[in-house]
């Protein structure tokens, strides 16, 4: 049996679609699909049955993945491990959250330079962009705040970061100690909203966790970048929700004020994505268990 053919038909079971895995594989999708109806034919079974959007694996084609899959993924081991031998550097694309990945996961991940690593770091804090790209080949870990579906790409739980309503000491005075506590959201709509996009997708969402309500007020500094939140909150624009790990040091400094301390405070849940398979290659599996162990500190 052809092993292109193998390799085609585990991308497409993989995907769940002609189209993704003909992305996948640098193919035309005419080309995946004549791939997979020859060896439909060697076979004599259907391996997968046509949707209106994409593939669904038939019985025979689940079979020959559970038994195909994991052998393609040592001879691509193989071959990367000479390349490695050949080269000596070996280079991971890594995307994420801006702030994540500056603050967290590319300082986490210097000590494999000296292994031979070499980083390529992607912006975005886009989870569904991020893991399009991941899906597409384009980067080969991806730090994202919701588990992917489907059997293309694998998540692992990475860590959990909490949340904090935060200002400028300046109006944490205005609102007096224990204000917010007694008389609720409705003492903030005094106050101003720095946040990363007009939509307020973190005072939202502590809003909904904590008050069990929506915010009231509108952004009045919308600055797509978490440090420039901070930054202006800090100056006096107005309160933020922000991640402890990126406000801590102007707490303990001062520079802002945690204006609640809820009982249980809001939590956000990263992922370290990459797709099937991958894992198998050396340089991406020393990274991925790197950023595990680094990230039981975080």
């Amino acid at each position: 049996m052809d092993l292109a053919l193998l390799r085609t038909f585990v991308t497409v079971h993989r995907a769940g679609s002609f189209t993704r895995a003909a992305a996948l594989l640098g193919l035309s999708q005419p080309a995946v699909t004549s791939q997979i109806r020859t060896l439909e034919r060697q076979l004599g079974r259907p391996l997968f049955l046509r949707r209106a959007r994409g593939v669904t694996p038939t019985t025979i084609g689940d079979e020959l993945a559970h038994r195909a899959a994991p052998h393609l993924d040592a001879l691509v081991e193989i071959a990367e491990t000479d390349l490695d031998e050949e080269t000596g550097v070996r280079t991971l694309h890594l995307a994420g959250p801006p702030e994540f990945l500056a603050l967290r996961v590319l300082p986490a991940l210097t000590p494999l330079i000296a292994q031979g690593l070499a980083l390529r770091g992607s912006f975005s804090a886009d989870t569904d962009e991020t893991l399009e790209g991941l899906a597409a080949g384009h980067h080969d870990l991806a730090v994202v705040t919701a588990r992917p579906r489907g059997e293309l790409l694998t998540a692992t739980p990475l860590c959990d970061e909490e949340h904090v309503l935060i200002a400028a000491p300046r109006w944490a005075g205005r609102l007096g100690p224990g204000t917010l506590r007694r008389n609720g959201p409705v003492v903030l709509e005094q106050l101003p909203v720095v946040e990363v996009h007009e939509s307020l997708p973190l005072v939202s969402r502590y809003w909904a966790a904590v008050f069990d309500s929506s915010p009231a007020a509108a952004g009045a500094v919308i600055a797509p970048d978490l440090r420039a939140v901070l930054e202006c909150a800090a100056a006096g624009a107005g309160l933020a929700v922000l991640p402890r790990y990126l406000c801590e040091d102007a707490l303990e400094r001062g520079e802002v004020v945690a204006l609640l301390d809820p009982p249980v405070p809001p939590l956000r849940t990263y992922f370290l994505a990459a797709r099937t398979g991958t894992l198998a290659l050396p340089h991406l599996a020393r990274a991925h268990e790197w950023l595990l162990r680094a990230a039981a500190d975080w």
